[in-house]
């Protein structure tokens, strides 16, 4: 395994899949006291980015623990892809921070799944990629390659939304923003990630840098 410290992995992993059962077992609790259906459920649950990118950062982690030798084990823990998550659910921890935090109160049990898939996974992911990953000198570009994976979140979300006629976001809501605002929210958003991605490239190449000198 490349990974360094496969216990603190298998610690992330398992707080990211406790967050996401709980957030699941929350919402079909919802959609049952609403008349819905667990379908239904799933397919709100199943909305949103952060779900979405909680469950990444879960599947990156548990595929290199079970399969290392795998195809997909292999790719998930290539410091490239491992820096892409990091920065992915950074972004998640960011955005609900800075513009979500005080759109609702949540209480009870999904105080405690807010919490952890918005900050506890964030944190936990970072700590990983810094004492898990191995550094490497990345290029400056790499982040418009990992912003594939929210770019491919708004076209989701888009013809999700226009099929559903609901947006799991207040800032990408088409029926109330129009296009117009939607896409310009978006590409703040793409901005900040590219942003966070530039940072994290910085400090792999400053650890890089710093590891390739303390060996001379």
């Amino acid at each position: 395994m490349v990974w360094r410290h496969p216990r603190f992995t298998l610690l992330v992993a398992a707080t990211a899949w406790f967050a996401l059962g709980l957030q699941l077992f929350l919402s079909l609790r919802l959609s049952t006291a609403q008349g819905g259906t667990p379908v239904g459920a799933l397919v709100i649950y199943l909305g949103y980015f952060t779900v979405l990118t909680n469950l990444l950062v879960a599947l990156s982690l548990s595929v290199p623990l079970m399969r290392p030798a795998s195809r997909p084990g292999r790719w998930f823990q290539r410091p490239a892809v491992a820096s892409a998550v990091a920065v992915s659910i950074t972004l998640v921890g960011l955005a609900y921070h800075l513009l979500l935090r005080h759109v609702w109160d949540p209480q009870g049990l999904q105080k405690l799944a807010d919490v952890m898939l918005h900050y506890a996974v964030p944190l936990l992911t970072v700590l990983h990629w810094w004492f898990a990953v191995p550094p490497t000198r990345m290029a400056w570009w790499a982040p418009l390659a990992w912003a594939t994976w929210p770019l491919a979140y708004l076209a989701y979300a888009l013809l999700r939304g226009l099929w559903l006629q609901t947006y799991p976001y207040p800032f990408i809501d088409v029926t109330v923003l129009g296009y117009a605002r939607t896409l310009l929210n978006a590409l703040g958003l793409l901005i900040a990630f590219l942003l966070v991605g530039a940072l994290f490239v910085a400090v792999a190449r400053w650890r890089a840098r710093s590891l390739a000198a303390s060996r001379h």
